[in-house]
């Protein structure tokens, strides 16, 4: 394994020079993905549109630099403490794709993820629900929140602040003991019934794909007709105004039904830093790496905390809580990798 880590380092110092050449190219690419903007929005775009995409990138990244060229200036920091590593996975470990069923992450970001959960305590914390999220990954090694956090696989310590009847011991096929905790676990009945209502709802619209999170439901709209999303989006609203106690968000080409508690990717990260023993601990820096607004809640956990490091990936400039950027996965995998081998050197 370790012999296979030391080829994905020597490899990815060729990745790193090739990848400037398509940065203008991902650019104008990213810009037809905004952030579930409804595409019967079309708006006119002006030929030189690429080339000031380009510009105001450039301008953002004097607010939300490069977390691969500053680097070594975010490890002098870390330097003493306890590194805790948070990650979305759509859009973060693996790229954004038409089928959300094919999002398959890369065997050298399963390496460089894996030798990270070596050196640091690792969690990836995903809308996905969580069984999905393991699929994909299939490390062990990994704490895992699933449905926005509303379904967490951690550490095995029951916490006397959250209440009991969310928390399950269980044991994992080795025997190992942790944690199961589902603060919504209420809400899973209606949310049967959503599913079920929307499916046949919305099986008549072509492109629709409505995937099941356990603790939320997503319908994705990607292969949507733009002549077609009014119809959808009515259709998804009439079917959520019979459960109060659920709302709407939005994702990339997908909206997301979710219950209405205070529950979201920040206070699961905040959770898992309570199991793992980090509660009051100033001797942390959390670093949390991910592309979707759902990671915003996480990016102001660390921020309200006033420690570690908030990193957003975006291709286009974003408004955003994140301290530090990374352009893509490509870059997320050059990161993952620098970390690792700097956690391996200075162990």
């Amino acid at each position: 394994m370790r012999g296979n880590f030391s080829k994905l380092c020597h490899t990815m110092k060729f990745q790193r020079s090739v990848a400037k050449a398509h940065d203008v190219e991902s650019i104008s690419k990213a810009r037809h993905d905004n952030n579930g903007a409804d595409p019967s929005n079309h708006c006119g775009h002006s030929n030189n549109e690429p080339n000031d995409t380009y510009i105001s990138y450039n301008s953002w990244l004097n607010e939300h630099p490069s977390a691969l060229r500053s680097f070594e200036g975010m490890m002098n920091t870390a330097k003493g403490k306890r590194i805790v590593v948070f990650l979305d996975y759509d859009g973060t470990l693996s790229p954004i794709v038409d089928d959300p069923d094919h999002a398959f992450m890369s065997e050298p970001m399963r390496s460089a993820v894996r030798e990270i959960a070596r050196q640091f305590p690792t969690a990836i914390i995903s809308g996905r629900s969580r069984d999905k999220v393991y699929d994909f990954v299939k490390l062990d090694e990994v704490f895992y929140a699933g449905s926005h956090g509303m379904d967490i696989r951690g550490p095995p310590r029951q916490l006397k602040s959250y209440d009991d009847k969310y928390q399950t011991r269980a044991l994992d096929e080795k025997g190992n003991e942790f944690i199961i905790f589902q603060p919504a676990q209420e809400f899973f009945p209606a949310i049967k019934e959503m599913l079920t209502e929307l499916e046949k709802k919305t099986n008549k619209i072509q492109g629709v794909l409505v995937e099941d999170n356990r603790f939320c439901i997503s319908v994705h709209y990607r292969h949507v007709q733009a002549e077609d999303y009014g119809v959808l989006l009515e259709r998804v609203q009439s079917v959520l105004a019979k459960y109060p106690q659920f709302h709407l968000t939005r994702g990339k080409k997908v909206m997301e039904i979710r219950p209405s508690i205070k529950w979201n990717k920040g206070h699961a990260l905040e959770y898992l830093l309570d199991t793992l023993g980090f509660a009051s601990s100033s001797n942390i820096l959390p670093i949390y790496i991910g592309d979707d607004r759902t990671d915003e809640d996480a990016f102001k956990a660390l921020q309200s905390r006033g420690l570690g490091y908030p990193i957003i990936v975006s291709s286009i400039p974003r408004d955003t809580m994140a301290s530090y950027s990374l352009r893509d996965p490509s870059e997320v995998l050059s990161f993952l990798i620098r970390l690792a081998r700097w956690g391996e050197s200075s162990s």
